[in-house]
């Protein structure tokens, strides 16, 4: 179950051209099983109608402290007491300065007062405004009270100009405020993943490889992070952003990710090998592109080195957790590889499940564990797998 799931959120809107985003992010929170209440200042009805909100939250919108319907009076309190979270997105430059001095003028602010809930902040203006020391002073004194501040982002504003200032897009909102809501029962622990496939070249052009995408791999390493780890992600070559707080290190071939994880594994407490490395590599590479003819080619492969069996081997203290991507015979080949390799537990699915396979954004992941027992968990988006896998780390592993 993700993080956010049953939890009310409260999403405060501002008057910006990126009001426009929040309706999309309204609709990321519902999809991932919370409630959502809508406040909205005077100016963010003249990006955004709130009957917008309406409709898509199944709830009024807060625009007014006093507007005629006697429950509005008291809503600031009531919706403050049952908020999990409070959301401002985007935030103006105004919003800021009034939170950052108790200012409690409309229903926002004044619902800001009351809420002890986590208090999340997204600032989105004009780079010039977005740098003014006013504003950056507003937003250091808010994050000394206790607010989370999401960065805006870079590039083309509204106004034309270029630089900092820019809305999040709303699933990096999202992801923020999840972390949020994960427990940090990893803080303190040094999480070493890997992730992606990894290449290894014929000739300048061509290249061995497999379908990873990485995904459940970057997944891991999110929940991780959002769980309070020290998170290091050795990736193959994907297409994916690195997740919010996680410390990245590309490699390209299997023998440069043996190198970056075998010099890091001392450092780490928990070792998640996810990546699908190549079992193969040509023995030699050719200088040029080789020329299309008649005929066939021939390579001579050689192994490469089994990651995880080195792991295993020079393991002292880490707990140390693989993958199994098979095509048949699944549990067969996960007890003996957990055996052979010296696993502490280890994730197997189906690849030719299109439920489970590369590139999938979900996954049907069977557990294995020491004493030869399994766990099958039915068919779930990666990021809450991977939130179940680290939940199974802790009771199965960690506290046994």
């Amino acid at each position: 179950m993700k993080p956010i799931s049953g939890k009310q959120i409260v999403l405060g809107v501002c008057g910006g051209i990126a009001a426009y985003k929040s309706v999309e992010l309204l609709r990321l929170f519902q999809k991932a099983g919370a409630d959502v209440k809508v406040v909205m200042t005077e100016n963010a009805q003249q990006f955004v109608g709130s009957m917008t909100f309406e409709a898509i939250s199944g709830h009024p919108v807060f625009r007014e402290m006093y507007g005629g319907n006697p429950d509005a009076q008291m809503r600031h309190i009531a919706w403050a007491e049952a908020a999990d979270a409070v959301v401002i997105a985007p935030a103006t430059a105004n919003i800021i300065g009034k939170l950052a001095n108790g200012i409690a003028d409309d229903a926002l602010t004044t619902l800001m007062l009351a809420v002890t809930a986590p208090k999340i902040i997204c600032p989105s203006m004009n780079t010039h405004m977005y740098e003014n020391r006013a504003v950056q002073r507003n937003l250091d004194v808010l994050e000394g009270d206790g607010y989370v501040i999401v960065d805006p982002g870079e590039g083309e504003l509204a106004c034309g100009s270029v630089g900092a200032g820019r809305l999040p897009e709303p699933e990096y909102i999202f992801d923020r405020v999840a972390g949020v809501f994960s427990p940090k029962d990893f803080k303190g622990k040094r999480v070493l993943v890997t992730a992606g496939p990894t290449r290894e070249f014929i000739d300048p052009v061509r290249f061995v490889s497999n379908p990873s995408s990485g995904k459940m791999g970057y997944a891991v390493a999110k929940a991780a992070a959002d769980r309070g780890a020290d998170v290091t992600l050795v990736s193959g070559p994907t297409g994916l952003e690195t997740p919010f707080g996680v410390r990245r290190v590309d490699v390209v071939s299997a023998a440069e990710m043996a190198e970056a994880v075998l010099a890091r594994m001392n450092d780490a407490d928990i070792i998640i090998k996810v990546a699908a490395v190549a079992d193969y590599t040509p023995m030699e590479k050719a200088n040029y592109k080789i020329k299309k003819t008649d005929g066939g080619i021939s390579v001579s492969m050689e192994r490469t080195v089994d990651i995880l069996v080195e792991l295993g081997r020079r393991k002292t203290h880490q707990i140390l957790v693989g993958f199994a991507a098979e095509t048949q015979d699944l549990k067969k080949n996960a007890l003996e590889k957990l055996k052979r390799k010296n696993l502490d537990m280890i994730a197997g699915n189906l690849v030719n499940d299109s439920s489970s396979g590369f590139n999938s954004d979900t996954n049907k992941l069977n557990f294995f564990y020491k004493d030869g027992s399994m766990e099958e968990l039915p068919e779930m988006d990666k990021e809450a797998a991977a939130h179940v896998m680290l939940d199974r780390i802790t009771s199965r592993i960690i506290r046994r």
